[in-house]
């Protein structure tokens, strides 16, 4: 019998069987995993097995290879705080849909784990969670192997005067580094390099480059899969929240 304890946040949830559910979780030492948890669908742990959860998890099957089963005591429900607002709601969602579709299974991703729990403990500040959204899908590419690069210029090297995104590698590029190659570049608005102004409408147009490198470049490399129709709806609550 393989056994392992950890500390999780519950991804999604769906019904086995009558009575049980198949859980999937992001755990801090075990990366993304699933196992079925009997009873889940009672009334006691239903509530408690709601995406965003923070669980503590125990996993056990017979071999490595198998799906297992898990056993869960909460931590902290999040569910209040999404279910009360449009946009917490909406960015819930969003994190888990990616994380669920990008994390590679059982494989572990510490600081990743880290930023997703402060993420989510965020839930319900519609001030702080836009920008703290942002950071996080930043992290999210880095974490996965494509990282943005926005200290200098690609083509210059100053560290001036950066206006734009090489959508091929990542880099930042200066205004004048761009010259007649600026329309085929990504807009590096200077909240994603860590500056500027921190309105919606900024992140927004921050939010269009992360997004594209999580399209083109991270979801593509997992072959024909498609961006979680979870994110569009968040950028859509973040452009109505102004």
């Amino acid at each position: 019998m393989i056994e392992w304890r950890d500390e999780a946040t519950l991804l999604a949830v769906r019904p086995f069987g009558e009575t049980s559910v198949i859980v999937e979780v992001f755990a801090a030492e075990h990366g993304r995993d699933a196992g079925v948890v009997r009873g889940g669908a009672s009334r006691k742990l239903a509530p408690v097995l709601q995406p965003g959860a923070q669980l503590s998890v125990a996993w056990k099957a017979r071999l490595d290879s198998h799906l297992g089963s898990f056993t869960v005591e909460p931590l902290r429900s999040r569910s209040a705080a999404a279910m009360g607002d449009r946009l917490s709601l909406a960015g819930l969602n969003a994190v888990c849909a990616l994380l669920s579709l990008v994390l590679p299974e059982r494989e572990a991703h510490a600081p990743l784990y880290c930023r997703t729990v402060s993420l989510l403990d965020l839930l319900g500040d519609g001030d702080l969670w836009p920008l703290a959204y942002l950071r996080w899908e930043q992290a999210l590419l880095e974490d996965m192997g494509f990282a943005l690069d926005l200290s200098s210029c690609a083509a210059t090297g100053v560290t001036e005067g950066l206006a734009y995104v090489s959508p091929k590698t990542g880099r930042a590029v200066s205004a004048a580094g761009a010259g007649g190659w600026a329309d085929r570049l990504l807009p590096l608005p200077p909240v994603l390099a860590g500056g500027g102004e921190a309105s919606n409408a900024e992140i927004l147009r921050a939010l269009g480059t992360t997004g594209y490198f999580i399209e083109h470049r991270l979801i593509r490399s997992l072959g024909d899969r498609e961006v979680p129709a979870a994110r569009q709806r968040l950028l859509d609550a973040i452009a109505r929240a102004g």
